[in-house]
């Protein structure tokens, strides 16, 4: 198997989006289930666009647990990293839809936050191999919300400093996956020095920073050698790459789902890190083009249901491009 050169470590689980469109969660009448959870979704797409990479997370050791498995697996991810748990079962999702395409968390059904296999990674079992080889990992931080998972992740970044391993994080805020909300915004805090770049949403840069502005936060950090700041519907990103700083338009789609395109952002946005170095974005419109190509791949993500299923190729991505 080709060496993994991006490892994404975190949660893996089932998106069951609500089919009415509209509704509130006690008017929804049936889910569909959909594969997804950010670093898996990141994962996926960075295969279907030619990097070799591996997912590292934990899923229950049941039905739901192997489908997903054998999807990574289907897909190309390389699933050396990923861990079962015997008594936990793998996390659903449910979402609702709005006629806009936008979608809202509703809970995890009749399990509390901390109920499922996800919560459950063990740092001791984190494979040192595959840090060994690769470039960069890329981390969320819904995990952080459960002890154990929190462990691995601090281990998965002293793994990526001893390795020199480039480390991005999307903030991805999600309250209801923190069982104490009071602990989310100082545990995500500790993270900002291991950081190489960082992607928030609008409002999370808002929540963190007080200011939507990629250059403000960038330098506010003073560590980072990248800050990406997206936004809903036709707001441009906001980015700052190597001093450069600017904005870029979302591409212009008909929009059907907007699940997993931050994460197919983040995945264009490493795509281009990786086959361009980092060194290419001192140059003012590389850094420019690196964004606009992570807004088509998240933009071509929406036209489709789900978030895995939704992610273009990278001949998908070049012939939208042209």
């Amino acid at each position: 198997m080709t060496v993994p050169r991006i490892l994404c470590l975190g949660e893996i689980l089932f998106d069951c989006l609500a089919n009415e469109v509209g509704r509130s969660r006690s008017e929804v009448e049936s889910w569909t289930a959909y594969p997804g959870g950010a670093p898996a979704n990141v994962a996926c797409a960075l295969v279907k666009l030619g990097i070799p990479t591996a997912f590292i997370g934990c899923i229950g050791d049941d039905e739901p647990g192997q489908e997903l498995l054998s999807l990574l697996e289907e897909i190309g991810v390389n699933t050396k990293g990923v861990q079962q748990k015997t008594a936990k079962p793998t996390r659903q999702v449910y979402v609702l839809r709005s006629h806009e395409g936008d979608r809202e968390f509703a809970g995890f059904g009749d399990l509390p936050p901390e109920g499922f296999a996800d919560g459950f990674l063990q740092a001791d079992l984190l494979p040192e191999d595959l840090f060994q080889q690769a470039d960069y990992l890329i981390i969320g931080t819904l995990e952080l919300a459960y002890p154990q998972t929190r462990e691995a992740i601090f281990k998965a970044l002293e793994l990526a400093d001893r390795h020199h391993v480039k480390v991005v994080m999307d903030v991805n805020w999600r309250p209801m996956f923190w069982p104490n909300l009071d602990e989310a915004k100082p545990l995500i805090k500790t993270l900002w020095p291991s950081l190489d770049f960082l992607k928030l949403s609008d409002d999370e840069a808002q929540l963190f920073f007080d200011t939507e502005d990629a250059g403000a936060i960038a330098h506010r950090l003073n560590s980072v050698e990248g800050v990406l700041v997206t936004a809903g519907g036709a707001k441009p990103v906001s980015y700052c790459l190597s001093e450069n700083e600017g904005k870029v338009a979302p591409v212009a789609v008909k929009v059907e789902d907007t699940t997993g395109a931050g994460d197919a952002f983040v995945a264009g946005f490493v795509y281009q890190l990786h086959q361009l170095g980092i060194s290419s974005l001192s140059n003012p419109e590389t850094a420019q083009n690196v964004v606009q190509y992570a807004c088509a791949v998240g933009g071509l993500t929406t036209m489709k249901p789900g978030a895995i299923a939704a992610q273009p190729t990278l001949a998908e991505v070049e012939a939208f491009l042209q």
